[in-house]
């Protein structure tokens, strides 16, 4: 455990750690505002800039992670050994996806999870494979997919096959909405950084060590354990509304 708790940058997951307690306290909100506690509105203002940076942190650190990986997995496997490797994560986080696309339907019906972020990270772990080798041009590239992703946003559909892209019908309504434009241009974005910042899968900036300190490594922790906690959360809270709240 140890061994591998080494090979892990404390900074990333701190910040994937942050990202979730920025998740954890929207939902919480959020949820208030759906079981009619409290009348917030989540479409513009405040509420709105802080769900797209969570996302934004969580999908740049995808990015990034997924360069490291590569750095490392490479020296190791190649072929088609190594593409398996991002495409059975990529399958496993998506399967996820779709178990949350059920439970939400289950439970929800109405605003129900299409094509949320576990959707969105597990495709874009195996879309990303490619473009793992462009380097530099992934800033150009990116781009390009958020300005695409930006004219998309002004277009409807009558159809929900293209969901998934960005190309939705008028009358969606879905609690949860991570589409392929303009995102995944920030999945590049990411694995720029990623180059960048850690080349070969080695951090090029010395910084100081700060995971010995409790409130980091708590940060941590939970950074390291992101897709649980994501899992398990929204029960976790309604129960807690139900109980003192409700």
């Amino acid at each position: 455990m140890a061994k591998i708790l080494k090979q892990r940058f404390w900074e990333i997951d701190f910040l994937r750690g942050l990202a979730i307690i920025m998740m954890i306290i929207f939902h919480f909100f959020y949820d208030l505002n759906y079981f009619g506690v409290q009348g917030i509105n989540f479409g513009s203002g405040f509420w709105w800039v802080f769900a797209r940076v969570i996302v934004t942190i969580f999908v740049l650190l995808v990015g990034i992670s997924l360069t490291i990986s590569h750095s490392r997995a490479k020296k190791r496997k190649t072929g088609w050994k190594l593409f398996k490797k991002y495409l059975l994560r990529g399958l496993k986080i998506f399967g996820w996806g779709l178990i949350i696309t059920l439970i939400t339907w289950l439970f929800l019906k109405r605003g129900f999870i299409i094509f949320g972020i576990l959707h969105f990270i597990g495709v874009s772990i195996i879309l990303a494979y490619p473009f793992l080798k462009l380097k530099f041009w992934n800033v150009l590239l990116g781009i390009i997919f958020i300005l695409i992703g930006i004219y998309m946003e002004n277009l409807t559909f009558n159809s929900y096959w293209l969901v998934w892209a960005g190309l939705k019908p008028y009358y969606l309504y879905t609690v949860d909405y991570v589409p392929i434009f303009p995102w995944f241009g920030v999945i590049l974005f990411g694995l720029f950084l990623g180059t960048l910042l850690y080349p070969n899968g080695k951090r090029r900036l010395k910084i100081s060590n700060l995971s010995n300190f409790s409130f980091i490594r708590l940060f941590c922790f939970l950074g390291r354990n992101s897709l649980l906690i994501y899992l398990i959360h929204q029960p976790i809270l309604v129960i807690f509304l139900y109980l003192f709240v409700l």
